[in-house]
């Protein structure tokens, strides 16, 4: 019985991560990670604005310190839950214009009563300064800190604070297919410095990119044009 459940809960993972697998497979046979990532961020964010049920996106991305877009997050396990993607990160400068894009990974794990798969895309507004700092620091670990929490808006969010307008960073979410248990704690940002070095050269960090914007990529113009 044990075995034939877990056979099952990895299937279930695989069906997910097919799905990722499938829908980013055109853009990568033309492009690199790096620039498909980009790509799909992009499109990602532009499906969430259009959309009804997230007409509350735009108007705080206007307001919005920074900007991370994670354009496919797979979530999917069998007591073992596992969450993970990776995404790109703006911040916007004093003159209101917003910076090249960074490349991040979110991951995030927790054991407990949870069957099922979904594949998401997920867009993180950060509404403060703290946020973007956050970001920026060598590891950010969402709701570690009580002055940095996660402000769900929208459907189909993983909502525990659905009333707090008060958050340092909203997530708009959408989903697809089904996942039921305890929702997972403790996810991870961190850099992919491999993205952003090969994405942009030698040298060049999240810090160089966003702050300094010392790197440009003008592939990614398009994607900065897309925001408010």
């Amino acid at each position: 019985m044990i075995g034939s459940a877990i056979q099952s809960g990895l299937r279930i993972m695989a069906a997910a991560l097919f799905i990722v697998s499938a829908g980013g497979t055109a853009l990568a046979q033309a492009e690199s990670e790096s620039e498909a990532l980009v790509t799909e961020s992009r499109l990602s964010v532009d499906r969430l604005m259009a959309d009804k049920d997230f007409f509350q996106l735009p108007n705080f991305i206007k307001n919005a310190k920074g900007i991370y877009i994670v354009p496919q997050l797979v979530k999917g396990g069998f007591i073992i839950g596992a969450e993970g993607g990776s995404g790109v990160f703006l911040a916007r400068g004093t003159d209101g214009s917003w910076s090249a894009p960074a490349f991040y990974t979110l991951a995030a794990g927790s054991i407990g009563l949870q069957v099922g798969g979904e594949v998401k895309e997920v867009v993180f507004v950060l509404m403060s300064d703290k946020a973007v700092d956050a970001m920026l620091s060598s590891e950010f670990k969402l709701g570690a800190d009580a002055s940095i929490s996660v402000g769900p808006i929208g459907r189909g969010v993983e909502a525990s604070r659905t009333t707090d307008l008060t958050s340092d960073i909203y997530a708009f979410s959408k989903s697809v297919g089904l996942f039921g248990g305890g929702a997972l704690e403790g996810a991870k940002i961190f850099e992919r410095e491999s993205l952003n070095t090969g994405y942009y050269g030698s040298g060049a960090t999240a810090r160089s990119i966003v702050i300094d914007r010392k790197f440009s990529n003008a592939q990614a113009d398009k994607l900065r044009e897309t925001l408010p």
